[in-house]
């Protein structure tokens, strides 16, 4: 997270999935010198197939099918990209996203997976529902079954799985659990009152299976009352009713959709050598025959010449063979080939404790095959679980640099620069005489009839995503002119490179202000021009100009007897931060923290606008206590707020009982004595959040008694989900009161 030096070379996974999850898995024990690791995921986690079904019959709770790539990837010193790919620039190697800047790539892996297969169903809705993708899967059934739960009463519900392959079987075996446990939770009257069906396009159950586990499979299928359909196609699923292609229906609750393996349609757009079915086509070390420094692996890759299924078993051998050809790839060395077992142990989860297993060709149904398949799977997910940062190696092999200049020859490149600009989309703006469509010495703007209102913030970035690190730069370097009732006019980029070859330079810098404009640009600001240099660490922010249209200015003094203080956002960024850099912040509270540092102040600015709120700060560095008590300092005011009216973000009050807070919070604590709170109090986390500081925190405003419920109205209908904390008592010394 705070590089002092840009590595010459980048390995990309696209998709987390079981093959890469192995290369960043050896990662986070050995790490290449001079070689960065990136992930690009959909989604913050990355599910295990294999014990989904476990999860569903109640054998696990959900986070054991879990790989928390937020914490595994801090573990690993690895980046994480969290955006939707949308194709490929296999000339220029950059992955391209929907709404970012390309990501380049010395060597590139793609395991996105598959997808159940639509082949042949003309229409559908949401009668049907697919499976994928996993890590949504059980919230999406979760609120299928709240919509449908009040269809069935006075009857069995009606569920039917459609897809009679192995993963269709076991999630039949094992969704009864989960059905029960559910429809209790919804107060259904028989929450053990289902009809279950299993809709098979072929004539034999669990293919790939040997005939002695198909016959226990189906056995067992029986003995439950399950109601088996083969030789029956799904065509059409409208309104609770599947219609099959051999004029068949069947009237259904929900269904769930477990077909067999298709690409998916993301695959088609990276313009690589792809297969009949549309995967991608690779040579027998993984590597696409599109002839890239690519590689396709897991379900998504097909080897020329091999027709292999699609299990997780290969997925899993390819791992090592994947981690030894990237590095090969990177040193120009010839690469080693993949080597498919022909045979392996299958075992399928009954969801009772009990486990399906077959070998060449036996096959038995037993508590012991149970336990084979829960050590096996545990095995695995415990090699991911984990996230225990490793130690630092003891030297980096990067070829010592020359001594750097300093002063002005410590600019960063002109053609850095020059190259950077000139990929940038720079909207027009009348406000600028001269910025930079034609940079010059200095940004000239155009003189208003208002005063014109100045700030400047920058910081090291607190995440390794240089496109997120330059929207959080943004929105903190203008959250001070909203706080002062002021309208950002015009910015200039502050920016701290590391060393490193200039095109790595050039990418993060084009990452970092094509963020910031993604930001500036929504606030209708423009970026007038800047100054880069090199140093030790990568710092971003902003010289912001604003007019001033609030008179008098929105200031800290105003506070006045009676006033209600209203916080805009929760606390705790500092101690989630602070953990996420030990991999100590889940991937939930992640999502969280990154959604409440997105949101801008603009609409708590414009509410107070609305209702000329005289007093306000925005909460930062010093904490909500440490801004509080200027306010109070400056007004001559003494305040009380209750804890129990503090909003803390999801996972913060955790980390702080931990122990986890920012390096900062001790020096903000130092306004303690100011405040007067009991012993016991003071030991809750959320006292401790206090001193939290806050990187884009919210605002703190001072509302007069008799527009508080106003102001809380208008902040809600304007998606600012404010708090009143506290009110300010009266005159005097400074104190603030907390209880």
């Amino acid at each position: 997270m705070m590089q002092t030096r840009l590595p010459a070379k980048r390995i990309v996974l696209l998709g987390v999935g079981h093959t890469n999850a192995h290369v960043l898995r050896m990662w986070r024990m050995r790490p290449l010198d001079d070689v960065e690791l990136a992930c690009v995921s959909n989604f913050p986690t990355a599910t295990y197939s294999g014990m989904l079904p476990g999860v569903l019959a109640g054998q696990y709770p959900t986070e054991r099918m879990e790989i928390d790539l937020v914490r595994l990837c801090a573990a690993s010193g690895a980046r994480l990209v969290q955006a939707e790919v949308i194709g490929l620039d296999v000339a220029g190697q950059r992955l391209l996203f929907r709404d970012r800047p390309p990501l380049a790539f010395d060597a590139l892996s793609i395991g996105v997976g598959s997808v159940p297969t639509f082949a042949g169903v003309a229409s559908y809705d949401d009668t049907l529902l697919p499976i994928k993708p996993m890590q949504t899967f059980l919230v999406r059934l979760e609120e299928r079954l709240a919509r449908v739960a009040g269809q069935f009463v006075g009857r069995p519900m009606r569920i039917a799985v459609v897809g009679g392959g192995a993963a269709g079987v076991e999630l039949t075996f094992c969704l009864p659990g989960f059905l029960r446990e559910r429809l209790r939770r919804l107060r259904h009257d028989e929450p053990d009152r289902f009809e279950q069906t299993l809709v098979h396009a072929g004539a034999e159950l669990a293919g790939g299976m040997n005939p002695a586990a198909q016959r226990l499979a189906l056995a067992e299928l029986k003995r439950r009352g399950v109601r088996v359909v083969a030789d029956g196609r799904v065509v059409q699923a409208a309104e609770g009713v599947l219609e099959l292609d051999d004029g068949r229906t069947l009237h259904v609750d929900l269904a769930l959709w477990a077909t067999g393996a298709a690409a998916p349609p993301l695959l088609a757009e990276l313009d690589l050598a792809r297969d009949e079915r549309g995967f991608l086509l690779t040579d027998d070390t993984l590597r696409s025959v599109s002839g890239a420094p690519v590689f396709a692996v897991g379900d998504s890759g097909v080897i020329a010449g091999e027709n292999l299924p699609k299990a997780g078993v290969y997925a899993v051998r390819q791992g090592p063979v994947l981690w030894e050809n990237l590095q090969r790839t990177l040193r120009g060395e010839p690469m080693l080939a993949y080597r498919p077992q022909r045979g392996f142990l299958k075992l399928l989860n009954t969801g009772d404790g009990r486990a399906i297993g077959q070998y060449a060709g036996w096959a038995l149904h037993n508590r012991w095959m149970w336990q084979w398949k829960d050590s096996i799977d545990g095995a695995f997910m415990d090699k991911f679980q984990d996230v225990a940062p490793m130690p630092p190696r003891e030297a980096e092999s990067f070829a010592p640099a020359p001594m750097r200049c300093a002063g002005c020859g410590g600019k960063v490149g002109a053609s850095v620069l020059a190259n950077v600009l000139s990929r940038l989309e720079l909207p027009p703006s009348e406000d600028v005489v001269v910025g930079l469509s034609a940079p010059d010495d200095a940004a000239v703007l155009r003189p208003t009839s208002f005063p014109t209102a100045l700030t400047v913030d920058f910081f090291a970035p607190p995440v390794d995503d240089p496109f997120l690190a330059g929207r959080l730069a943004a929105l903190n370097a203008l959250s001070d002119l909203f706080a002062m009732g002021a309208r950002p006019r015009a910015a200039l980029a502050i920016v701290t490179l590391p060393l490193g070859p200039p095109h790595k330079q050039e990418e993060l810098l084009h990452a970092l202000l094509a963020g910031a404009l993604a930001e500036f640009q929504t606030h209708s600001v423009t970026l007038a021009g800047g100054h880069t240099i090199e140093g030790p660490q990568l710092t971003i922010g902003f010289a912001v100009e604003g007019t001033q249209q609030c008179d008098p200015p929105r200031t800290k003094d105003r506070l006045r007897p009676g006033d209600r203080l209203l916080l805009t956002k929760p606390l705790g960024t500092g101690a989630l931060l602070a953990a996420h850099r030990q991999a100590a912040c889940r991937a939930a509270w992640m999502d969280s923290l990154v959604k409440s540092m997105l949101q801008s102040n603009s609409a708590a600015a414009q509410a107070a606008d609305e209702l000329q709120l005289a007093a306000a700060t925005d909460v930062t560095g010093f904490g909500l206590a440490g801004h509080l008590l200027e306010m109070l300092r400056a007004s001559g005011m003494a305040a009380r707020i209750a804890l129990g009216r503090v909003p803390l973000l999801p996972g913060a009050a955790e980390v702080i009982a931990a122990g986890i807070e920012s390096t900062l919070a001790p020096a903000n604590e130092a306004a303690a004595c100011e405040i007067d709170a009991a012993s016991d109090v003071k030991n809750l986390p959320v006292y401790r959040a206090l001193f939290d500081p806050q990187t884009c925190g919210g605002m703190l405003l001072g509302v007069p008694a008799a527009q508080a419920d106003a102001a809380l109205a208008r902040l809600t209908a304007l998606g600012v989900a404010a708090v009143e904390i506290g009110a300010v008592e009266g005159a005097g010394r400074a104190r603030l009161a907390v209880e």
